[in-house]
């Protein structure tokens, strides 16, 4: 470790905290309907687009018809994108003359780009043509972000109103997040990354003459607005197969430092949108607290992990403390343009936000910073999350700590001013448990299918924990991998679309449920006898749950995956 390394992280840290309450109060103002900045240019265009789909912005609808609209735009979203993947043989915008994506892979990265998840069996710059990743994953990375924040929207309504039977209008969220939100932010930081050196071109591979004098073929592209709404969607999906590690992706330290921020910045101002929304600021700020800690303590365990270096070559007697000649600690699989700090950093945000990008070779992480980041992604995305999904989650937990606590002090649970009764709690453990049940589930079935051992890259506990790492990333609708494990077969590519079907699908319908029950109570003042949910007791209280909860559910899993490599890898010392 080293001061420069930390000064990375706390720098991060600092930006995203200062751009958190200008953007959520920007958040909040959007979806509210009120006057912005862009409305003078926007709202034209937003009126034009409700004329052309006969969507009437006024009529709100109830949480069914809501989750209705919600799964039709996203089945005829992937039945486009599998079209699309299908025939890009025949479609412009090929230079390199794709074939069409076999069936099963065209389904998976179908699913994969409609759920936010960016799950990628597949090379991109070999397999995907410019107009499938401009018409078919750029696009659907711009929708499901916006239908997430729509989402968790609907879900701050259900907090926020009285006695409603309407949660708001799918539509109207839908659109309105695109255009005030992803599309103004978009634009000005894909200017950033072109001028950083990020290609943005229709141009075919360039053939280039090494100083061997070999010709070389170098991969480009529309690469620079992709990326962008990679990052800031929780979507992942990189345009090369290197994802963030790639110079063409990534290209320098300012650049991988942007894209962190990117990766975390809509996510964090959605708590504050939270508070702005229900009438409280201090409660947005106790979830983006609880958020905090839960990230501090992923990043102080992988950071160090990393720099004290690989055990095994420490008993070989490797020098690999830092120093003028070397960065030190574990470089596999690391970007010496990042080193250890900027890769820790990148990876600890990207399964907290369930982002997915990586700038670095999670397979190569040692073992207990590969399960950190496992946990990172079996929290049910609380560690902010995707935009959207990650505050519904954290609200989700929220609901259930305050009905402990009514447990404990013998009164009916509320929550800012709602109260917590048998429909809300049934349906927020009911959207809590999905995850799980589909990780473990699904793991339980590869871990002894033949079709799913064939896929191993590695045997024993590490080749447990890619496929562990495959389904936790896919239920979570993360989309990085442990890359050891070959998933472009026909088995994991079914088996995890089905996974990221229900990470998504199930989850949302019951958090539409739950604000949907919400709605309709009235708002309850606070008592002598409500349990506080805006000072440090509730966040040390919504801690321990997240925490016990998810230990009580995933420690099995982990101890037979990263803990039992890290005791082979040690000689049997866990420290």
């Amino acid at each position: 470790m080293t001061a420069v390394g930390w000064l990375q992280i706390a720098i991060f840290a600092v930006i995203v905290g200062l751009l958190t309450h200008p953007l959520g109060g920007y958040l909040a103002r959007v979806y509210a309907g009120e006057r912005t900045f862009l409305s003078r240019l926007l709202t034209p265009v937003e009126a034009a687009l409700y004329r052309i789909a006969d969507v009437k912005p006024e009529l709100e609808q109830s949480w069914y018809r809501y989750a209705t609209a919600f799964l039709v735009f996203h089945l005829l979203g992937t039945a486009a994108l599998y079209a699309l993947l299908r025939v890009q043989s025949v479609l412009p915008f090929n230079p390199e003359q794709m074939p069409a994506v076999a069936p099963d892979l065209a389904l998976n990265t179908a699913v994969s780009f409609v759920t936010n998840t960016s799950w990628q069996s597949y090379s991109g710059e070999t397999t995907l043509s410019y107009a499938s990743q401009m018409a078919g994953i750029a696009v659907q990375s711009f929708l499901s972000v916006a239908s997430g924040i729509a989402v968790v929207i609907a879900l701050i309504r259900g907090f926020a109103r009285r006695r409603s039977a309407t949660i708001g209008n799918f539509w109207v969220d839908l659109t309105r997040g695109t255009l005030y939100v992803l599309l103004p932010l978009c634009i000005v930081a894909a200017l950033f990354l072109v001028t950083s050196g990020v290609p943005q071109t229709l141009a075919p591979p360039a053939e280039v003459t090494t100083l061997e004098g070999t010709t070389q073929v170098i991969a480009r592209g529309p690469v620079a607005t992709q990326e962008v709404i990679k990052l800031m969607s929780g979507d992942g999906g990189g345009f090369f197969n290197a994802n963030s590690a790639h110079p063409f992706e990534n290209p320098t330290p300012l650049t991988n430092l942007a894209e962190v921020v990117l990766i975390m910045v809509l996510g964090a101002a959605l708590t504050n949108c939270f508070g702005r929304m229900i009438g409280s600021e201090r409660q947005g700020w106790i979830l983006l607290a609880v958020m905090a800690i839960l990230f501090g303590l992923g990043v102080s365990g992988i950071y160090p992990l990393e720099a004290a270096g690989n055990p095994v070559l420490a008993a070989l007697q490797v020098d690999q403390t830092p120093n003028s000649q070397q960065p030190g600690g574990n470089m596999e699989g690391k970007e010496v343009r990042f080193g250890i700090a900027g890769s820790a950093l990148f990876a600890n945000a990207s399964t907290a936000s369930s982002d997915g990008a990586v700038n670095s070779m999670h397979d190569s992480f040692l073992p207990l910073s590969g399960g950190i980041l496992l946990a990172n992604m079996m929290v049910d995305e609380v560690i902010v999350g995707a935009p959207g999904s990650g505050l519904f989650g954290m609200l989700l937990f929220c609901i259930v700590t305050v009905f402990l606590g009514g447990l404990m002090i013998g009164r009916t649970p509320e929550y800012v001013g709602k109260k917590i009764g048998a429909v809300e709690i049934k349906m927020a453990i009911l959207a809590l448990i999905w995850v799980p049940a589909a990780t473990l589930g699904l793991t339980a079935v590869a871990s002894v299918a033949p079709a799913g051992l064939a896929g191993l890259g590695n045997g024993g506990p590490h080749g447990y924990s890619e496929m562990l790492y495959a389904y936790t990333s896919a239920t979570a609708t993360n989309g990085s991998a442990f890359a050891g494990l070959n998933a472009n077969t026909p088995f994991y590519n079914l088996t995890l679309a089905v996974a990221m079907f229900i990470g998504r699908f199930f989850v949302i319908v019951s958090v539409l449920a739950v604000a949907g029950a919400l709605a309709t109570q009235p708002i309850i003042p606070r008592s002598a006898g409500t349990l506080p949910t805006d000072g440090a007791l509730f966040v040390g209280f919504l801690l321990g749950v997240i925490v016990i909860v998810g230990g009580l559910t995933y420690l099995p899993a982990l101890a037979l995956g990263p803990i039992v490599e890290h005791l082979q890898l040690s000689g049997g010392v866990l420290y």
